[in-house]
């Protein structure tokens, strides 16, 4: 009698299997931390209308450096006015891709998952909590 071996999966199957686990628990975390992040921004566009704090256009700037009119009003977030919230609480990402027509026409501007820390591996320096952003833009008025 021989002792049949149980039957085992090629090392690349279980590494592709861990690796779409580890992609689905990222991807998870993400959802929830937008989740909580699109909260404070709700929380944010409330007291900004209780204040008074009109929402302005907002501007893009192209990969290659040109300024650009966009289809949303909004209140900027960073310094740079690379990241915004729009009135309709989107958060947006203005640095977008772009040729000559988009600086003829403007852009059309795309909701991104808000996170809850701002600017995270950027390398301008200005990175910090969503919340202490969105408070910051409050006291602006």
């Amino acid at each position: 009698m021989t002792a049949e071996k149980p039957e085992s999966k090629p090392v690349e199957s279980t590494r592709a299997e861990e690796a779409k686990i580890r992609l689905q628990l990222a991807a998870s975390s993400g959802r929830g931390e937008s989740v909580k992040a699109q909260e404070l921004i709700d929380e944010f566009l409330k007291d900004a209308a209780a204040a008074g704090i009109a929402p302005e256009p907002l501007r893009a700037t192209l990969y290659s450096g040109q300024p650009v009119k966009t289809d949303k009003r909004g209140w900027y977030l960073r310094k740079n006015k690379s990241v915004a919230i729009g009135e309709d609480g989107g958060y947006y990402i203005l640095t977008v891709p772009g040729g000559f027509m988009e600086r003829i026409r403007g852009v059309k501007l795309f909701r991104s998952p808000p996170p809850l820390v701002v600017g995270l591996g950027g390398r301008d320096g200005e990175t910090g909590d969503l919340v202490d952003f969105l408070a910051r833009r409050l006291a602006e008025g």
